[in-house]
């Protein structure tokens, strides 16, 4: 079957979906929880960016007072669609001081599935830096590379979302760009954790301006890099609407297939779920 907004092959699972609390989507967890079973999904996962108790970068991010009413929402979903696997995620940027608080409040308290990393901040000298604008010369292409692999040997994160993210300012596949991305990849790879091939990304490209010069992501070079490595790939859509949970999915699964990268056991997703879940099997 093909996917009616891009005549891509449909994809059945996705682990990066958002909600409208982020500020920046649309839909509420039972509204792609509907699309999903229209489509005939099997899995969803919702990853809305993350809550902090801190409330930093909330233009952007669920406040962190909608942290309850989101993981309610799913536990709600996973009663009401038992026809589909839900599992409860977030995606997250790692701020060491709250390492308790991913394991004791989000992996304990409220029995989250999976957390996803994603570095649309990263650190230089202890200094915050947002990663849109940000990776635009081969010292922050260094410090995002570091970032990444703190996050990546925490053991908090099953898979990095668009690692290749640095693409949205850095022009050039130069040899700090093979530098940052064999540093991410090594890191990836010898903590098996997966890399996200990015669906988003390749929906900005086909509406990218003439004028941009940017490859932006998925950068083919990194993912042809990814062949050296024994890394694992995962596919999402990274969907900001309810229509978009398969688009371009294909695309981005056929990049990973021509080059003869190897998939996550998507299976594995959401191993930390309690045994007595609603939706375990």
């Amino acid at each position: 079957m093909a996917d009616p907004e891009s005549g891509d092959e449909m994809h059945l699972d996705n682990f990066h979906t958002h909600t409208y609390r982020c500020k920046h989507a649309s839909g509420d967890v039972a509204d792609y929880c509907l699309e999903a079973r229209r489509r005939g999904m099997q899995t969803l996962g919702f990853s809305d960016h993350s809550a902090l108790p801190d409330d930093r970068w909330i233009q952007a991010r669920m406040d962190y007072a909608d942290l309850s009413e989101y993981t309610a929402a799913i536990d709600q979903a996973q009663i009401d669609f038992p026809d589909l696997k839900i599992l409860k995620g977030m995606e997250c940027e790692y701020i060491p001081k709250f390492r308790h608080w991913y394991e004791d409040e989000l992996y304990g308290a409220r029995r989250f599935d999976y957390l996803v990393g994603a570095a649309h901040f990263f650190t230089v000298d202890g200094k915050w830096f947002g990663t849109y604008g940000g990776t635009n010369s081969a010292a922050r292409l260094a410090a995002f590379a570091a970032y990444n692999i703190a996050m990546i040997e925490t053991g908090l994160f099953d898979f990095i979302a668009h690692p290749d993210l640095f693409g949205n300012c850095y022009k050039d596949w130069d040899a700090d760009a093979i530098a940052c991305s064999r540093d991410i990849l090594q890191a990836a790879a010898e903590h098996g954790v997966g890399m996200e091939i990015n669906a988003l990304g390749l929906r900005k490209q086909a509406y990218k301006k003439p004028e941009n010069p940017y490859p932006l992501y998925p950068w083919l070079p990194f993912w042809e890099e990814a062949t050296a490595f024994d890394v694992k790939v995962i596919i999402n859509s990274d969907a900001h609407r309810p229509v978009d949970l398969q688009s371009r999915t294909g695309t981005a699964t056929q990049i990973a297939t021509d080059l003869g990268l190897s998939f996550m056991d998507t299976s594995k997703i959401g191993r930390r779920q309690p045994e007595n879940s609603v939706n375990s099997e």
